[in-house]
């Protein structure tokens, strides 16, 4: 069975979801694809976690918290949010392989390095073997594989990072991974009376925007 993990570098709960990768039953296929969730979150007009004050300092806490308890190692990079459109280009020009995702998250999350430093990104590219990294992450195929990712994340109705894709469903962040295994082992489950009654509930009232 073949799988979508949608996600960006600058997520921490994408790096923590990818921990959780290895859980998966052996017959599943993972099919990584890397986006700009800055494209997620233009398109539906939404702003970030760290775009509000106080849900920036809990969301950091939280994403800490979650990893001493799953047992992960974390440390934050020098700044947060950060431009992360090199790393995951340089993601896609390695190869985008299970090797290049964990090199770059480990580099940002693992060790708090800063992948908007050069200097970074040229010890990440030798690590993954990219020769002339700048010019390899400036190649219009790569470019246009990243868009053309978020593009099929947004027609897919995507808004956040890491989601899965099964099926039709999606199943967003790291803390719904339980219910990727719960889906993978018995999905008739997911379709029962009341869920599909949760899939057309009605709309109650609508908040007015400004």
């Amino acid at each position: 069975m073949k799988i979508s993990w949608v996600f960006d570098v600058i997520s921490p709960f994408a790096y923590l979801n990818l921990q959780q990768l290895d859980r998966l039953p052996a017959n599943v296929t993972v099919d990584y694809v890397p986006v700009l969730f800055a494209g997620l979150l233009n398109h539906h007009g939404q702003i970030g976690p760290a775009e509000i004050v106080s849900k920036r300092r809990f969301t950091y806490r939280f994403a800490l918290w979650r990893a001493r308890k799953m047992g992960i190692p974390m440390r934050f990079p020098p700044a947060h949010p950060f431009n992360p459109l090199s790393a995951l280009r340089l993601i896609i020009a390695a190869g985008n392989s299970r090797e290049a995702i964990d090199a770059v998250f480990d580099a940002i999350f693992r060790h708090g390095r800063d992948v908007a430093d050069t200097n970074v990104l040229e010890d990440l590219a030798r690590q993954l073997h990219v020769r002339d990294w700048q010019h390899a992450i400036a190649q219009p195929d790569v470019k246009d594989k990243l868009r053309a990712n978020t593009d099929w994340a947004i027609a897919r109705g995507i808004f956040g990072v890491p989601t899965f894709v099964i099926d039709s469903e999606l199943f967003w962040g790291h803390d719904a991974f339980e219910m990727v295994l719960d889906y993978l082992r018995a999905p008739t489950e997911f379709n029962d009376a009341e869920m599909q009654r949760a899939d057309t509930l009605p709309v109650g009232v609508s908040r007015q925007r400004k």
